[in-house]
């Protein structure tokens, strides 16, 4: 799709164990990125400068993201690194240097690169669906989920040693970061992430329909027809689940599952659920999961407040040893738990799995 960038117009594999380096994978990925056209679709948008002594902006941000890739926790790390492949990719960017460019990235600048990686995404997911095996469409308690493309929204704790900037106190009283993040499941792919500090709630509406919103913004046109949306506990707010539902249109459907903080109703509902009505819960591929039990109580317990014209929801309790959870979902209980032999179940994941966009 593009020309060598020139890094690796000499560049060779051979087996005689000399002129060795560490991290050759980092091979493959700075050449996923050129192959690929995200190389020369960031330098079209990033600053440039024929001045003598400038570090063209691109290649510090694709050897910044190589570099995090293979361990890098901060800028310095992330130059030693570089310092490290320089046989392969030239000289290194100083973390100094890094730092100016991190720094000089502004909203604009960001929507810009939010678009090329969108473009660039277009064309892989194309080329994606042209080998052998097709898109990985997502196999679900042994379903395959075709057509469908699964979002999954998660917050994670990133500890830090000295007082960053946006580092606070967490809600698990660690210090540090609790950034916001969207992923793919079907292709394993980060789609958009929110930097957060560490106080940042777990359950803000605005964040995460901030970071879902990005995230439908990097799926293709051509798959963005079905999109099934998962979110742990911290998606139960009624902003979010009013939000899904908009969502749906003519042209695109959209479904959700929800973690569920477990109220005393349901404790009670849980408890009159006899010992029958638990099975043992399925693996992703379909498998059992010895030591995990799933039942339904939909119908069983009440949900106040929930919004008008709400698509009806299924309740769904988890447990493995004293452990429980508890989950909602629209047209599709939790995905790694349903027993085939459930009648009900079983008809939602067809139901599922045939829908039109």
């Amino acid at each position: 799709m593009v020309e060598r960038t020139g890094w690796d117009r000499r560049l060779s594999v051979v087996a005689d164990g000399k002129r060795l380096i560490g991290h050759a994978g980092a091979v493959l990925l700075r050449r996923c990125a050129d192959r690929t056209g995200l190389t020369d679709a960031l330098a079209r948008v990033l600053p440039s400068s024929t001045a003598a002594g400038w570090r063209e902006r691109t290649g510090v941000l694709v050897q910044l993201a190589v570099a995090i890739v293979l361990g890098a926790a901060n800028l310095s790390e992330a130059e030693q690194l570089q310092l490290h492949h320089r046989p392969l990719f030239g000289p290194a960017a100083s973390d100094s240097t890094a730092r100016r460019t991190l720094a000089a990235l502004d909203e604009a600048a960001l929507a810009k690169i939010a678009k090329v990686r969108a473009g660039v995404r277009r064309h892989v997911w194309s080329l994606l669906h042209l080998r052998p095996g097709g898109f990985p469409w997502l196999t679900v308690a042994g379903k395959r989920l075709t057509g469908w493309i699964v979002i999954d929204l998660d917050a994670t704790i990133i500890t830090a040693a000295s007082k960053k900037t946006g580092a606070a106190v967490t809600f698990k009283k660690t210090f540090g970061f609790h950034p916001l993040a969207a992923w793919c499941a079907n292709t394993i792919e980060s789609l958009a992430m929110l930097l957060r500090s560490g106080n940042a709630g777990a359950n803000t509406v605005a964040d995460h329909i901030a970071v879902l919103t990005d995230a439908l913004a990097q799926v293709p046109g051509s798959s963005a027809a079905k999109i099934l949306v998962r979110v742990d506990g911290a998606g139960a707010t009624h902003g979010l689940l009013e939000h899904l539902e908009a969502l749906n249109t003519t042209r695109r459907t959209v479904r959700y599952t929800v973690g569920w903080k477990i109220t005393e109703d349901d404790e009670q509902a849980i408890a009159r659920l006899p010992e029958t009505a638990w099975e043992t819960s399925l693996h992703q591929d379909g498998s059992l999961q010895e030591g995990y039990f799933v039942a339904e109580l939909t119908g069983l317990n009440t949900r106040q407040g929930r919004p008008e014209g709400m698509i009806p929801l299924n309740f769904v309790v988890v447990r493995s040893g004293p452990t429980i959870a508890f989950f909602a979902g629209v047209d599709l209980k939790r995905f790694t738990d349903f027993p085939p032999s459930r009648p009900v179940i079983d008809k939602q994941l067809e139901k599922l799995s045939k829908t039109k966009g």
